[in-house]
């Protein structure tokens, strides 16, 4: 598939400035809470991605964080109006922004193409590592162009988990999220929580985490993430069982086996989101 070339061209050329750009001094700008940062590498990153599709396939359209207001209900609003149309690019320039401004090196490029609202294919860049994850629908996921799949831990005494913690925070999901972890933790081998929904979910694919779940995220977090996850052989819903879809803003992916005993513990906790 041509647009599978483009993503990883464009996810390249993105990860380059931002590997550039990384450590040294940022010019940051606040959308609306000293939570929601935003970086003049992160808004340039995105326009030469956008350059780069756009070039490639004019007559696409392309659903970028940078173009969105923050806030819930503005990234709500920008996929209910993009996700009609039939060719659709879903894209964050760094996911991981925050982890960036401050030098912590767990940030990613996170590119999805999604056909008639379902995502097709999906590239996710650690221009730290030099780490391209690829996956197309049918052809398995990749690692640097080997195959990845999903960990073989089938209990969650043997599990790694990880989750994390929604920026601003206005709905109160941080101790939502916190009262899943506190349920888990005791049960599984551990809980990470680094701070890029994108690369926790890579992570699942390569078999790095045997789950990764948290709530409230966008789209452009979780459109890549998702098809590497399935195409490496693991499972990913929303934190109640329902089939991931680009809607969904509560992710929960596994490799599978310990998919219902995480779901179940979340529940239980009342640690869903919903």
């Amino acid at each position: 598939m041509k647009e599978l070339q483009t993503a990883i061209d464009a996810a390249r050329q993105a990860g380059a400035l931002i590997r550039e750009k990384a450590f040294v001094s940022k010019q940051i700008d606040v959308k609306s809470s000293a939570s929601d940062l935003v970086t003049e590498v992160d808004k340039e990153a995105e326009k030469i991605i956008r350059r780069f599709i756009t070039s490639h396939h004019p007559d696409h359209v392309i659903l970028g964080e940078e173009g969105v207001d923050a806030g819930v209900v503005a990234a709500k609003e920008a996929l209910t109006n993009h996700r009609v149309h039939e060719h659709l690019w879903i894209v964050d320039p760094i996911d991981g922004t925050t982890n960036f401004i401050h030098g912590f090196p767990f940030f990613c490029v996170s590119i999805a193409y999604a056909v008639k609202q379902e995502v097709v294919l999906g590239v996710i860049y650690d221009p730290i590592k030099d780490e391209l994850f690829t996956a197309e629908k049918g052809k398995g996921a990749w690692l640097n162009g080997e195959p990845i799949q999903v960990s073989s831990e089938r209990t969650l005494a043997e599990s790694l988990l990880a989750s994390g913690f929604p920026s601003g925070d206005p709905a109160g999901m941080r101790q939502v999220n916190t009262d899943g972890i506190l349920r888990l933790s005791p049960h599984v081998r551990n809980i990470r929580a680094g701070g890029s929904a994108a690369l926790h979910l890579a992570y699942v694919a390569a078999g790095r985490l045997t789950g990764y779940w948290e709530l409230d995220l966008n789209a452009w977090d979780l459109a890549a993430g998702a098809i590497l996850i399935t195409e490496a052989g693991g499972m990913v819903t929303d934190t109640i069982g329902n089939p991931y879809e680009i809607g969904v803003r509560h992710i929960l992916a596994t490799n599978g086996s310990v998919h219902v005993a995480v779901k179940q513990a979340l529940a239980e906790a009342g640690a869903t989101g919903f």
